[in-house]
């Protein structure tokens, strides 16, 4: 830091430090402004002159902090729009609830800036855990998703409406234990009263939330993430059953949790178990594995692993030299050289 710069400067440069590093003491923005503790409780003084509500605490733990309503122009927005805004970081970077990564820091001084009643809700929503993304999901109401996620952290029963589609709204009462966001979509991890059982909800079908005065207590040692993919793995059509040639914690690195649940046999290779209504899309989430694996059941899923081998075989083998190769006619009964492999997750439980 140099010592030519003007008071002015400094102050700007104290406002800065406070917003990156809230609780700072006198001595620790004297130091890192290069100037005596006099020197910084004057800067402090300049920027509250400014209009800027510089807030001070007592104590061990006290220090200066930029306090709430402070408004920087441009950084005026609503409270659909700040979250609006977290819910558009969350969805492309998944370290936004990472203060020291580039985009929590950003994120972090935006929401800093904010009034309490637009802030809260969206210091809630950063807090959803992540995973994945996917462009063509679709991002559910933002003050509904805020609804979910204030009544996840204070433990109070809800009053949904979810909507099914042609079978219209549905009206369920649910303990809400954690909004999660997987490949892009937004889920609600809850026991459902209504049907006494675990659910997981799109957030985007959810019509209505009313907060009821009853509180519950969520399962010790909730993981969220962990728990809606075992969830998403299982209740399909078709039972699941691969052996893999790995050890169980290698296999869970290659496949997410929602492919099924690795268990360990005793001769150091994997069963994965699971369930599925699409043989032909699971099959292709199998190829992520770079070790050799055996299909055990079902029937339908084998089939499809022979139909995915024969369509690669073919499109390696076919010869794009040939004149006008890809325009050659194909018969219901040839191989097709074009391979299309599918990038979407699996229809969401509801």
């Amino acid at each position: 830091m140099t010592h030519d710069e003007s008071p002015t400067a400094r102050a700007l440069l104290l406002l800065e430090m406070l917003q990156n590093s809230p609780g700072s003491t006198a001595g620790r923005l004297a130091e890192r402004l290069g100037v005596s503790e006099r020197a910084a409780r004057r800067y402090v003084a300049i920027l509250r002159e400014a209009g800027i509500p510089v807030e001070s605490t007592r104590g061990p733990h006290g220090g200066y902090r930029v306090g709430r309503g402070l408004r920087l122009p441009p950084l005026m927005f609503t409270a659909a729009e700040a979250l609006g805004l977290v819910m558009a970081v969350l969805d492309g970077h998944h370290d936004a609830a990472d203060p020291a990564g580039p985009v929590g820091a950003a994120l972090g001084k935006i929401m800093r800036v904010l009034p309490e009643p637009v802030a809260r809700p969206a210091r809630a929503v950063r807090t959803v855990s992540t995973r994945g993304g996917d462009p063509y999901a679709e991002t559910p109401d933002p003050t509904t998703t805020a609804a979910l996620v204030e009544s996840c952290a204070a433990r109070h029963r809800l009053r949904l409406g979810y909507h099914l589609g042609p079978r219209g709204v549905r009206e369920m009462e649910v303990d809400p234990w954690a909004v999660v966001v997987h490949h892009g979509r937004w889920y609600l991890l809850c026991w459902s009263h209504t049907r006494d059982a675990r659910r997981v909800l799109r957030v985007d079908r959810i019509t209505r939330v009313t907060p009821l005065d009853t509180t519950f207590t969520p399962p010790t040692g909730l993981d969220p993430l962990e728990t809606l993919e075992e969830h998403l793995s299982q209740g399909w059509t078709y039972e699941v059953e691969v052996v893999v040639d790995a050890p169980a914690d290698r296999v869970a690195r290659l496949l997410p949790r929602s492919l099924g649940r690795p268990e360990p046999l005793a001769d150091g290779t994997t069963r994965l178990l699971a369930t599925t209504d699409e043989p032909d899309w699971y099959v292709r989430q199998l190829t992520a594995l770079d070790v050799p694996f055996r299909i055990v059941r079902p029937r339908e899923l084998r089939e499809a692993a022979r139909e995915l081998g024969r369509r690669l075989l073919t499109a390696a083998e076919r010869d794009m030299d040939a004149p006008n190769a890809a325009a050659h006619h194909v018969s219901p009964g040839d191989e097709t050289a074009s391979v299309a492999f599918g990038t979407g997750d699996s229809p969401a439980r509801t």
